[in-house]
C-alpha cells in the first residue's frame, strides 16, 4: 500500500492531551510518517484537507459529540445521505473496523450554501470533499478497553487506499481526524494514540509482524492485549512477554 505514504494525515484535537499522547506515540516513526499533529478546532483556524474523519457510531447518526460539529459545518443533508448511503450499501449498518467514504456534498448544492464559503477561518479557506465515516462504536457506549481506535483508523486507511485506487474519482491527498473514541467513548488518550500508531504501521508501513506475519495465535493474541494497555507485552516485531 505504497501510495498512501503520499496521504498527510492531519492529526487534530482540541484536548492538548490527546496531541501530546500523538506527539509521544509517533515520535519514533516520525521520519517514516507522513503525519501531522495540531490542537483546536476541527474546522476554526484548522489546517486545510481532502477529507475528514467522522468517528461516528455504526447507524451514522450524526447529532452528538464531534459529528454533531460536523453536521452543523455541512448541514444535516451529510447525515442524510450517509446513512441512506448504509441503508443501501450496508443493511443501515456500517460495523466497527470498516469505513466508508462520500462526498461532504451533492453536486448540485449552491456553493453560497456551503458553510466554509461562509467563513475563511475554516480550514484555510479550502473545501473539505469527503466524509470518512469511521465507527468507534456500533452504539455510544464506553469503549475504552476496546481496540476500536485501531479498528476505526485501520479502516480509515484501507478505505482512503481503495478510494484512490480508482482512476475516476478526486485523489485524497489529506486527511483530518481527530481522536477516536476518547470523547464519548471514554478511551484514554495514550491508548487511542497507540492504537492509531499501530495501525499505521500496519498499513503504511508494512511494519507489524504480529499483524502481518504472526508465528502463532498467541503471538497475534499478546499483540492484541499490548494494543488493550498491557504494557508487559512488547509492541510489533517482539510480541513476546518482557
Amino acid at each position: 500500500m505504497a501510495s498512501l505514504k503520499d496521504v498527510v494525515f492531519k492529526l487534530r484535537d482540541v484536548e492538548a492531551d490527546m496531541t501530546t499522547a500523538w506527539n509521544e506515540a509517533f515520535h519514533s516513526i516520525r521520519t517514516d510518517c507522513n503525519i501531522e499533529i495540531s490542537c483546536g478546532d476541527i474546522f476554526n483556524d484548522a489546517p486545510a484537507a481532502d477529507a475528514i474523519v467522522s468517528p461516528t457510531n455504526s447507524f451514522g447518526f450524526m447529532d452528538g459529540g464531534i459529528d454533531l460539529r460536523y453536521s452543523e459545518h455541512f448541514g444535516w443533508q451529510l447525515q442524510e445521505r450517509l446513512q441512506n448511503f448504509l441503508r443501501k450499501e450496508y443493511f443501515g449498518e456500517l460495523p466497527v473496523g470498516e469505513a466508508v467514504i462520500i462526498e461532504t456534498f451533492e453536486d448540485d448544492v449552491p456553493e453560497i450554501e456551503r458553510d466554509w464559503m461562509k467563513n475563511r477561518d475554516t480550514n484555510e479557506g479550502q473545501p473539505i470533499h469527503f466524509l470518512i465515516s469511521a465507527p468507534t462504536n456500533r452504539v455510544p457506549s464506553d469503549v475504552h478497553d476496546t481496540v476500536n481506535a485501531y479498528l476505526a483508523f485501520r479502516a480509515v486507511l484501507l478505505a482512503v487506499h481503495r478510494h484512490n485506487r480508482n482512476r475516476n474519482k478526486r485523489k485524497i491527498k489529506s486527511v483530518l481526524c481527530p481522536g477516536l473514541g476518547t470523547s464519548g467513548g471514554q478511551m484514554l488518550f495514550e491508548k487511542c494514540a497507540r492504537q492509531m500508531k499501530i495501525a499505521y504501521e500496519v498499513c503504511v508501513l508494512g511494519d507489524c509482524k504480529a499483524i502481518l506475519n504472526p508465528d502463532s495465535l498467541l503471538e497475534v493474541h499478546k499483540h492484541h492485549l499490548y494494543m488493550g494497555g498491557m504494557d508487559r507485552f512488547v509492541h510489533c516485531s517482539d510480541a513476546s512477554a518482557k
